[in-house]
């Protein structure tokens, strides 16, 4: 198997719709999800089926118990941290290969806690709109994530070998 480019974590997801989209963003790229319970839907869900379609059963998803068992297997990897929070911008985040991208969930963000206690790798991604709260989960991933692919090139080049079934 390829080297995983990227740990995308989300923490306490809610809406299945978004975690499809994910993992699908994780099949495409390379990365490796993690979900960090508790997980409002069932992995049955006709929802997140229908939006990872038949990517899903291709993402390389773990799931995690508690944050401290994500912690456990991270192994003292680097993770960056997303939020509307943040006061640096995302395009200032190292984004190392390797380094795990951690996402709060659509309707809290991140837990309290982590806004202290990660507050030097925590970054935003800047919304210069004149109405804003947040950007959609799936869509902040997949901004956080293809940055981290744009600084690779040109070590990473399109796939030749698109499969398409």
């Amino acid at each position: 198997m390829d080297e995983i480019l990227y740990h995308i974590v989300l923490v306490a997801p809610e809406i299945p719709q978004n975690t499809g989209n994910i993992g699908r963003i994780a099949c495409c790229t390379r990365c490796r999800l993690h979900l960090v319970r508790p997980v409002a839907f069932s992995f049955e869900d006709r929802y997140l089926k229908r939006a990872g379609m038949d990517y899903w059963r291709h993402v390389d998803c773990r799931i995690h118990d508690t944050w401290e068992d994500l912690l456990k297997e991270a192994d003292g990897a680097k993770l960056y941290f997303f939020s509307t929070k943040g006061e640096k911008c995302y395009w200032d985040c190292p984004l190392e290969p390797g380094s795990w991208l951690v996402f709060g969930n659509e309707g809290h963000g991140l837990p309290d806690e982590f806004y202290t206690k990660y507050a030097p790798d925590l970054y935003t991604i800047p919304m210069p709109g004149h109405f804003y709260r947040s950007l959609n989960l799936a869509n902040s991933v997949a901004v956080a994530v293809y940055e981290g692919l744009r600084r690779l090139r040109p070590d990473l080049q399109p796939a030749d070998n698109r499969k398409t079934s």
